[in-house]
């Protein structure tokens, strides 16, 4: 019996380990099953996820920073895609620095109301340049040029240059005035007199903040003419008679705006310190050379260049020597002194603006409606405050319109106006 037993048992076992070996293989099967659909799974994903990827990047190519993607678009593709929001009739617009008289008609501006934003809406120019009549007060003024920001920013997305003439001296808009509770630095003569470039760069960083705290975000200095021959018209606001005192101290300041968030601009290449007569009143001139003045006036542009000046003011100068062939044209209108010198020779990609063209040295050049059109022909950016703003914007528009000018010509001054304004948005 127990012989028995013990056979049935061995034959239990036998039985149970046979079950339980079906079971392993069921199992090994099943999970190896699993395995092999995951793995299909995961390729199939995979793949897709990939090519989605792939797809992309594609698109983020093609369209910058479309949909959420994670890189970052290149400042070229933000100035694209600006390019392509603005009209014609904006674009043209862009490149006009006007006072708010000019744009709204009125006889004072000292407010930005209805009338700045129904003339912002229609004329959506590149920036305003203010005057000591509209600044009465640090509260008015701010009001003034935030309004005045905001309804150009909401008509064409761009931000204006909000603009000044403050070098300190006899040319300041803001510290003249006792209201606005500023220190006037002086004439840059005696600036330039201490030899001092770090003192240079102080004054141009205490302007550049007052002036930002007010809302203006560029200053139209500083000056770079070379006062020579010595008591001339620029004496008081010449930094000195030789050139590289002069360009020791335009760079320093060039830093000290910088260094603020306050745009600038070296005034008035080629430079007019050596100038027969003022063009404020009249036209001036210039026999010397180019040679001559790459020695001289030209030094502290050169230098300035070298700083990465935001912006260089051409004057009304004409250089019968060195535009030799171009008659009397004045530097502002000049194609051999924008173009040829400033742009190709001296390698400048700023902004070049044109001086104020409702001065005396330039009104009897050509029509109101010519003058815009023969300042961004010459090479000219920005063209600052014609006699006849309407009359100069229509005739750039209906040059742009019929062909005159080629809508590339205006692209690429906006590339250069729009890149500044990304800088101080």
């Amino acid at each position: 019996m127990k012989e028995d037993r013990e056979k049935k048992s061995d034959a239990g076992d036998a039985a149970s380990m046979q079950k339980r070996g079906l079971t392993y293989i069921v199992v090994f099967l099943v999970v190896g099953l699993i395995a092999l659909g995951a793995y299909a799974l995961w390729r199939q994903t995979g793949n897709k996820s990939q090519g989605g990827g792939q797809a992309q990047q594609a698109e983020q190519a093609a369209v910058g920073n479309g949909g959420g993607a994670s890189r970052t678009p290149s400042e070229s593709e933000r100035i694209d895609k600006i390019l392509k929001g603005l009209t014609t009739e904006q674009k043209v617009a862009q490149l006009f620095v006007v006072t708010p008289e000019q744009l709204t008609d009125v006889e004072v501006a000292v407010s930005a109301g209805e009338t700045t934003r129904a003339a912002a809406t229609r004329y959506p120019v590149g920036g305003l340049c203010y005057f000591s009549g509209n600044l009465q007060s640090p509260k008015q003024t701010q009001e003034m040029l935030r309004n005045t920001g905001n309804y150009i920013k909401d008509a064409c997305g761009l931000v204006p240059f909000l603009c000044v003439d403050e070098e300190g001296g006899t040319v300041s808009r803001v510290a003249s005035n006792k209201a606005f509770g500023v220190t006037d630095p002086g004439n840059m003569n005696a600036v330039g007199a201490e030899g001092d470039v770090d003192q240079a760069r102080v004054v141009a960083r205490n302007i550049a903040s007052y002036l930002k705290k007010l809302g203006f975000n560029v200053d139209f200095a500083p000056v770079a003419d070379i006062d020579q021959p010595e008591g001339g018209t620029m004496r008081q606001r010449s930094f000195g008679s030789t050139p590289d005192l002069v360009a020791s101290m335009v760079v320093a300041q060039i830093d000290g705006f910088s260094r603020e968030g306050v745009l600038c601009a070296a005034k008035h290449f080629p430079g007019i310190g050596g100038a027969e007569g003022d063009s404020h009143n009249g036209r001036i001139y210039s026999h010397r050379t180019e040679d001559e003045m790459k020695s001289m006036e030209l030094v502290p542009f050169v230098e300035a260049i070298k700083a990465d000046v935001p912006m260089i003011m051409v004057g009304h100068l004409t250089c019968l020597e060195l535009a030799r062939g171009e008659g009397d044209t004045p530097a502002s209108l000049s194609p051999k002194v924008m173009r040829d010198l400033l742009r190709n020779d001296l390698g400048y990609d700023g902004v070049i603006v044109t001086d104020a063209l409702n001065m005396d040295a330039i009104k009897d050049v050509c029509k109101p409606s010519e003058v815009a059109v023969r300042a961004i022909q010459a090479g000219a950016d920005v063209v600052l405050m014609p006699n006849d703003f309407k009359a100069a914007y229509n005739g750039l528009l209906d040059a742009v319109k019929n062909g005159t000018i080629g809508e590339e010509r205006i692209d690429e001054s906006l590339r250069r106006i729009i890149c500044l304004k990304l800088k101080i948005s």
